[in-house]
């Protein structure tokens, strides 16, 4: 132990102090001035009478007492003003946090229903649905109750990957990684006009698949709308073509798709300059192509809305179309009922 902390410590055998009580003390006291006033009249004039003597004493002691109490009555008033001071003190500043607390609160809720307001007003007055908006807000909400950490998690991914294509869109450029089939079926369910695609062996797989099929009934159901919807299916000789693309021509021409098969070799040689690769333009707005690694798999999926990307592509899509139909209109055997080489 130190000597600063050995100066500290108490004996707890031994104790600190007596307390005498306050009225005890104020008895004491008014005892001890009453038998000093006794003496000092004594000594002062010993002529007097002992009830003159005892009276002037008494007077003394009893005034002695009632100073007292207005020592201990000052020291307490002042004690309560001070208490009240610190009150009134203390309140003001919990008033002023409160007050501060509240303000804060107030201009942030009403800085949220300002954004709110503002957004959905920018909602209002966009070409999006307003509704929509509103029921996946309010989707978002409900799935938040639910209580269950990984439906909650799972629903913030969606919500943020909506975001990111939205964002991604208002740039005009949108991508994902592999192929999206929901995107070129969406699409298509929203188209009005016009959809043209070229189509090669890259994608060759995908007419015998499951989203192909919901694909072409989508574009069935865009051609009772009135769309009017072009295809030309690439290869590179007359050799490449087969009975199976053979009969995915005929089986698109009879849903009404003015579909080609276009063998590049016999077409001109300005014709086939430029890239081949897959793409379909929507209503002349919206470019849909698909990217591809070294080895011609597809990695990802490209959603494109830049006025020059949609112009490059249209031109090769006509150039490609124009090449066709010359080459049909020359004496050429009509792209679309084009038969495999024996």
């Amino acid at each position: 132990m130190t000597g600063a902390q050995g100066a500290t410590t108490t004996n707890p055998g031994r104790p600190e102090g007596i307390r005498v009580p306050p009225l005890l003390l104020k008895i004491l006291i008014t005892a001890l001035v009453t038998i000093l006033a006794y003496v000092l009249t004594n000594a002062i004039d010993e002529k007097q009478g002992e009830m003159w003597k005892l009276t002037v004493s008494l007077v003394i002691g009893g005034s002695a007492l009632i100073v007292q109490y207005l020592v201990d009555f000052e020291r307490r008033l002042g004690q309560m003003e001070t208490g009240q001071i610190n009150r009134v003190r203390e309140m003001k500043e919990s008033l002023a946090d409160h007050h501060r607390g509240m303000t804060e609160l107030v201009d942030d809720r009403f800085a949220r229903i300002s954004e709110a307001t503002e957004l959905f007003s920018d909602v209002d007055s966009s070409v999006l649905r307003s509704d929509g908006v509103t029921s996946l807000a309010r989707s978002a909400t409900k799935v938040g109750r639910l209580n269950n950490e990984l439906v909650n998690t799972f629903a913030g991914k969606e919500i943020d990957r909506l975001a990111t294509l939205l964002e991604n869109l208002s740039n005009r450029n949108a991508d994902c990684s592999g192929e999206n089939h929901d995107w070129l079926i969406d699409v298509t369910e929203c188209i009005k006009h016009s959809l043209d695609a070229i189509s090669t062996s890259v994608d060759r797989d995908f007419w015998n698949s499951e989203p192909a099929g919901r694909y072409l009934e989508a574009q069935s159901d865009a051609i009772e709308r009135g769309v009017k919807i072009r295809r030309l299916f690439l290869v590179n000789t007359p050799d490449d073509i087969d009975e199976m693309l053979t009969k995915i021509c005929e089986d698109q021409n009879l849903l009404g798709i003015d579909a080609h098969i276009v063998a590049l070799s016999e077409l001109p040689h300005r014709a086939r300059l430029g890239t081949k690769n897959d793409f379909i333009v929507f209503d002349e707005e919206l470019v849909y192509k698909m990217g591809q690694d070294t080895q011609d798999v597809v990695d990802r999926t490209i959603l494109d809305a830049r006025p020059a990307e949609i112009r490059e592509c249209l031109r090769r899509f006509n150039g490609f179309w124009a090449a066709t139909q010359n080459l049909t209109m020359g004496g050429g055997e009509p792209a679309p009922r084009t038969t495999p080489p024996s």
